[in-house]
């Protein structure tokens, strides 16, 4: 795993500052310690850091083609580098290193852009042809693997693993987004292929980009979509036991390394799926990682204890302090641009803990977008069934009434929380679903904006991100529409992104069978109701699991990684919300309604209403903002 760099000339072939490619190279230092290298010519250099993993001796980047004509720097790890060398060679290509590296080189020689098809990994790279006069720049299909690109006023082209990378160059415009910062607010994260800033980009998976020299325009092109396209009468027994045979294949062609190899485990069902097909795979005892909580009712240690357990694992867990929000300014910096999923935290600890053993883990993310897991999926297709049922105007003005007569109701069971669900019935699909996602609701984000703000947003709203996808997804089935929009925006925007900078932040690799993407294809064609069936989210996977897993691991409701960050905003962390939210960096801005800042914190902090999930966003947007000097 590694970091890219590049500054590309598009009109001429100007001499590349080296130590400006160098200082941007460097930014990226943590996500390659082991080497680095540069390539520079006239109008194109390139930069790279290196963590080796295969061939540790050899592979160094930028690589150069024997023929000089192709130049290569690449992030990432491609699982059937074997399978492709050999059909190079029978083309007569000649290798000098063992790595996958040189086998994206030959390829693009051999199959030009086909080359992405054929590529069965995570990867960001960008390859420079001189006979062709062209860039080339790809990303892989889920979008595990980061890739940022921005064209300067000054006619040149740069990109970069990371945005801190193109925030090097000084040439680099950092206005922000007016609809990415609805965005942010809306969903948590800015989703792809928008950053923070307004004419900074990232491409978006399964998407690839071709400059040829000296061209006006580019655009880019996607490769690779998912498609659900059910196929009928699937024997389940039959569904189960070739899921356990694809999975066991992903993760095989995933435990090759040079280096210690190990595994996350949090207790949870996709990680222990993976360690437990790990284990059957390794003739040693695979290492395993996790941490625990004080707090019982966010703590799977011991369910992770009951695999590392049965599986013989070689399991290291340390214990979080409950109050370990230390971590909270260094996050800022680390995402680059506003990120507020709080789980970043725990992730990144256990990422610290993790490298203490190995080089490389595999991780279980990717079960719950493709086998429908999260529970939202299910209250969706119950709202779908009411929606079918009422007409609209019917629906539409009972439910909008009950959602604002019925009292919002933080502190109660969930049974009598139903003003959300009110909410979301009353409206359409999309407008539905956004709602039970979103960070801040739309009334929320409409008095928290200032009136200037809300001018430049010119009506634009942050649903705009799912009613895009949905215009080109390629299923009218509401579950399978959700898990679409789910694998498009809340997959690379949040669950990727938190894993690639907390796990790169410390040098550790981490690869995710679950998004192998032929197991993605095929987990695609499966009936909604294997997936979903009555209550029970990835019904079939755990049904295929019954034989390598206990049932409280596998029917238990699920946790996931939490911070209690209600507690803290009214205790520990009480001073630091007030002096962040309501002080000078935040009314500089000229983005918020000041007034309804201070109801927000107040409400919080006197128990009125739980506005934790807000607090955390605009704590993270402040501190980007304080980052950025603005």
């Amino acid at each position: 795993m590694c970091g890219i760099v590049g500054i590309f000339d598009l009109k001429e072939k100007r001499e590349i500052n080296r130590d400006l490619l160098s200082r941007m190279n460097e930014t990226q230092f943590h996500r390659g310690p082991d080497e680095g290298g540069l390539h520079v010519e006239p109008g194109l250099g390139f930069g790279h850091r290196r963590l080796s993993i295969i061939d540790l001796s050899s592979g160094q980047q930028p690589m150069i083609s024997r023929d000089k004509n192709a130049v290569l720097t690449f992030n990432g790890e491609i699982y059937n580098f074997l399978e492709l060398r050999q059909e190079l060679e029978a083309l007569g290509y000649r290798f000098e290193t063992h790595c996958d590296t040189e086998v994206i080189l030959y390829g693009w020689q051999a199959w030009g852009e086909g080359c992405v098809d054929r590529l069965r990994g995570m990867f960001a790279f960008a390859v420079w042809d001189r006979d062709q006069q062209t860039l080339f720049l790809a990303r892989d299909r889920l979008g595990v693997k980061p890739l940022y690109y921005a064209e300067l006023a000054n006619g040149q082209f740069i990109f970069g693993s990371e945005l801190k990378s193109l925030k090097e160059h000084p040439d680099l415009p950092r206005n922000l987004d007016p609809t990415a910062i609805e965005d942010y607010f809306g969903f948590g994260y800015v989703p792809d292929p928008k950053t923070i800033y307004k004419d900074v980009y990232k491409l978006e998976p399964g998407y690839c980009l071709t400059i040829k020299h000296g061209a006006k325009s580019y655009q880019p092109r996607q490769y690779w979509d998912v498609h659900f396209s059910s196929k009928p009468q699937q024997d389940e027994r039959a569904v189960a036991d070739e899921l356990i045979e694809r999975l066991r294949e992903a993760v095989k062609i995933r435990m090759v390394a040079d280096v210690p190899l190990g595994a996350f485990l949090s207790g949870g069902v996709d990680s222990s799926a993976v360690v437990a097909l790990m284990a059957g795979l390794s003739p040693d005892p695979v290492n395993t990682c996790s941490i625990s909580f004080g707090d019982p009712a966010f703590n799977e240690a011991k369910f992770a204890a009951q695999v590392a357990d049965r599986y013989h694992t070689a399991h290291r867990v340390e214990q979080v302090d409950p109050d370990d929000f230390s971590l909270i300014d260094k996050l800022a910096g680390l995402y680059d641009e506003p990120y507020a999923d709080s789980s970043a935290l725990p992730t990144y600890r256990v990422c610290e803990l993790a490298k203490k053993q190995v080089t490389v883990v595999l991780s279980g993310d990717g079960g719950d977008e493709n086998l429908a897991g999260y529970r939202r999926y299910r209250w969706h297709t119950y709202e779908e069934q009411m929606r079918s049922w009422l007409p609209d105007s019917i629906r539409k003005p009972v439910f909008g009434l009950l959602g604002q007569v019925y009292p919002k109701a933080d502190w109660a069971p969930k049974i009598f929380r139903a003003k959300s669900t009110f909410e979301s019935i009353a409206r359409d699909s999309l407008e539905g679903y956004f709602h039970s996602v979103s960070v801040l609701s739309n009334e929320l984000r409409n008095n928290l904006f200032s009136d200037s703000f809300k001018q430049e947003l010119q009506g634009y709203k942050a649903v705009e991100v799912f009613r895009k996808y949905a215009e080109q997804a390629p299923t009218d089935n509401p579950l399978s529409l959700v898990q679409y929009l789910d694998i498009k925006t809340y997959l690379p925007g949040d669950i990727l992104t938190k894993v690639d900078r907390a796990s790169m932040a410390h040098a550790l690799e981490v690869r995710v069978p679950l998004l192998d993407h032929k197991l993605v294809e095929w987990m695609a064609t499966l009936q909604p109701d294997m997936k979903l069936k009555g209550r029970e989210g990835k019904y079939i996977f755990k049904k295929a699991l019954e034989n390598y897993l206990p049932n409280d691991i596998l029917y238990r409701p699920k946790m996931g990684f939490s911070v209690p960050l209600n507690a803290w905003f009214k205790g520990p962390l009480k001073d630091k919300v007030r002096n962040a939210l309501l002080g000078e960096t935040m009314k500089q801005s000229g983005l918020f309604n000041q007034s309804f800042l201070e109801q927000m914190v107040n409400q919080h902090q006197n128990g009125l209403r739980d506005h934790s999930a807000a607090i955390w966003s605009l704590l993270m947007f402040e501190a980007f903002l304080r980052n950025e000097g603005l």
